[in-house]
Protein backbone atom coordinates (compact mmCIF):
# COMPACT_ATOMS: atom_id res chain seq x y z
CA UNK A 1 0.00 0.00 0.00
CA UNK A 2 2.92 2.03 0.80
CA UNK A 3 4.35 2.27 -2.70
CA UNK A 4 0.60 2.17 -4.55
CA UNK A 5 0.91 5.74 -2.10
CA UNK A 6 4.06 6.87 -3.24
CA UNK A 7 2.89 6.16 -6.96
CA UNK A 8 -0.03 8.53 -6.89
CA UNK A 9 1.82 11.12 -5.05
CA UNK A 10 4.93 10.36 -7.90
CA UNK A 11 1.79 11.17 -10.64
CA UNK A 12 0.10 13.77 -9.09
CA UNK A 13 3.05 15.80 -8.78
CA UNK A 14 3.89 15.04 -12.25
CA UNK A 15 0.80 16.00 -13.98
CA UNK A 16 1.15 19.38 -11.78
CA UNK A 17 4.62 19.89 -13.73
CA UNK A 18 3.01 19.53 -16.85
CA UNK A 19 -0.30 21.53 -16.16
CA UNK A 20 2.55 24.53 -14.81
CA UNK A 21 3.87 23.76 -18.39
CA UNK A 22 0.97 24.22 -20.16
CA UNK A 23 -0.36 27.04 -18.15
CA UNK A 24 3.26 28.87 -19.09
CA UNK A 25 2.82 28.18 -22.74
CA UNK A 26 -0.78 29.40 -22.57
CA UNK A 27 -0.13 32.93 -20.77
CA UNK A 28 2.77 33.26 -23.41
CA UNK A 29 0.08 32.54 -26.51
CA UNK A 30 -2.36 35.65 -24.94
CA UNK A 31 -4.82 33.28 -23.23
CA UNK A 32 -6.32 34.51 -19.98
CA UNK A 33 -9.17 32.50 -19.98
CA UNK A 34 -7.22 29.16 -20.01
CA UNK A 35 -4.31 29.99 -18.45
CA UNK A 36 -5.74 30.74 -14.89
CA UNK A 37 -8.07 27.33 -15.57
CA UNK A 38 -4.88 25.27 -15.98
CA UNK A 39 -2.72 26.86 -12.93
CA UNK A 40 -5.42 26.22 -10.60
CA UNK A 41 -5.26 22.76 -11.76
CA UNK A 42 -1.87 22.65 -11.15
CA UNK A 43 -2.04 23.64 -7.65
CA UNK A 44 -4.95 21.16 -6.90
CA UNK A 45 -2.88 18.32 -8.27
CA UNK A 46 -0.02 19.83 -6.35
CA UNK A 47 -2.02 19.71 -3.46
CA UNK A 48 -3.36 16.52 -3.83
CA UNK A 49 0.40 15.39 -4.08
CA UNK A 50 1.17 16.62 -0.77
CA UNK A 51 -1.89 14.85 0.83
CA UNK A 52 -0.60 11.51 -0.81
CA UNK A 53 2.47 12.45 0.26
CA UNK A 54 2.38 13.00 3.75
CA UNK A 55 -0.20 10.20 4.25
CA UNK A 56 2.17 7.87 2.76
CA UNK A 57 5.08 8.96 5.33
CA UNK A 58 2.77 8.98 8.33
CA UNK A 59 1.58 5.39 7.42
CA UNK A 60 5.05 4.09 6.69
CA UNK A 61 7.52 6.53 7.91
CA UNK A 62 10.56 7.39 5.61
CA UNK A 63 13.17 5.96 3.61
CA UNK A 64 16.85 6.26 3.85
CA UNK A 65 19.73 6.69 1.32
CA UNK A 66 22.14 2.94 1.54
CA UNK A 67 23.06 3.54 -2.07
CA UNK A 68 27.06 3.94 -3.09
CA UNK A 69 29.31 6.04 -0.92
CA UNK A 70 30.43 8.19 -3.15
CA UNK A 71 26.72 9.21 -4.45
CA UNK A 72 25.98 9.87 -0.97
CA UNK A 73 27.23 13.80 -1.18
CA UNK A 74 25.46 14.45 -4.04
CA UNK A 75 22.37 12.48 -3.08
CA UNK A 76 22.30 14.44 0.16
CA UNK A 77 22.61 17.90 -1.78
CA UNK A 78 19.98 16.96 -4.25
CA UNK A 79 17.92 15.96 -1.33
CA UNK A 80 18.76 19.60 0.67
CA UNK A 81 17.67 21.87 -2.47
CA UNK A 82 14.63 20.01 -3.41
CA UNK A 83 13.51 20.44 -0.02
CA UNK A 84 14.43 23.79 1.09
CA UNK A 85 12.96 25.04 -2.51
CA UNK A 86 9.43 22.78 -1.61
CA UNK A 87 9.47 24.40 1.40
CA UNK A 88 9.46 27.96 -0.37
CA UNK A 89 7.17 26.68 -3.17
CA UNK A 90 4.11 26.78 -1.10
CA UNK A 91 4.34 30.17 -0.09
CA UNK A 92 5.22 31.63 -3.50
CA UNK A 93 2.21 29.84 -5.24
CA UNK A 94 -0.32 31.12 -2.21
CA UNK A 95 1.60 34.57 -3.50
CA UNK A 96 0.98 34.29 -6.95
CA UNK A 97 -2.73 32.82 -6.62
CA UNK A 98 -3.15 36.20 -4.38
CA UNK A 99 -1.66 38.49 -6.93
CA UNK A 100 -3.80 37.50 -9.53
CA UNK A 101 -7.15 37.36 -7.82
CA UNK A 102 -6.42 41.20 -6.87
CA UNK A 103 -5.33 41.59 -10.98
CA UNK A 104 -1.86 42.41 -9.83
CA UNK A 105 -0.41 41.27 -12.79
CA UNK A 106 2.70 42.98 -12.80
CA UNK A 107 3.12 41.52 -9.38
CA UNK A 108 2.26 37.97 -10.48
CA UNK A 109 4.29 37.65 -13.47
CA UNK A 110 7.52 38.93 -11.45
CA UNK A 111 7.01 36.61 -9.37
CA UNK A 112 5.82 33.93 -11.76
CA UNK A 113 9.20 34.01 -12.93
CA UNK A 114 10.88 32.96 -9.95
CA UNK A 115 8.46 30.96 -8.82
CA UNK A 116 7.65 28.77 -12.12
CA UNK A 117 11.55 27.59 -12.48
CA UNK A 118 11.32 26.50 -8.90
CA UNK A 119 8.00 24.43 -8.97
CA UNK A 120 9.80 23.20 -11.87
CA UNK A 121 12.47 21.91 -10.26
CA UNK A 122 10.89 20.43 -7.13
CA UNK A 123 8.83 18.48 -9.56
CA UNK A 124 11.66 17.25 -11.09
CA UNK A 125 14.05 16.56 -8.46
CA UNK A 126 11.15 14.50 -6.26
CA UNK A 127 10.84 12.09 -9.37
CA UNK A 128 14.97 11.85 -9.22
CA UNK A 129 14.67 11.49 -5.38
CA UNK A 130 12.01 8.65 -5.96
CA UNK A 131 13.81 6.86 -8.44
CA UNK A 132 17.12 6.55 -6.23
CA UNK A 133 15.31 5.79 -2.82
CA UNK A 134 13.22 3.03 -5.09
CA UNK A 135 17.04 1.42 -6.07
CA UNK A 136 18.86 2.63 -3.13
CA UNK A 137 16.53 2.57 -0.14
CA UNK A 138 15.32 1.06 2.86
CA UNK A 139 12.68 1.72 5.16
CA UNK A 140 13.56 3.70 8.09
CA UNK A 141 10.63 2.97 10.13
CA UNK A 142 6.89 3.79 10.67
CA UNK A 143 3.85 2.07 11.08
CA UNK A 144 3.22 -0.94 9.17
CA UNK A 145 -0.13 -2.16 7.47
Amino acid sequence: MGQTLGDIAATLILLSGLAVIVGVVLIRRGDRVWHPRVMLTATVLAALFLVFYLLKWGLYGTTRYVGPEEWRGAYYALLFSHTLLAALNGPLVIWLIYNALKGRFAIHKAWARWTVPIWLYVAATGWVIDLILKRYGESAGGIRF
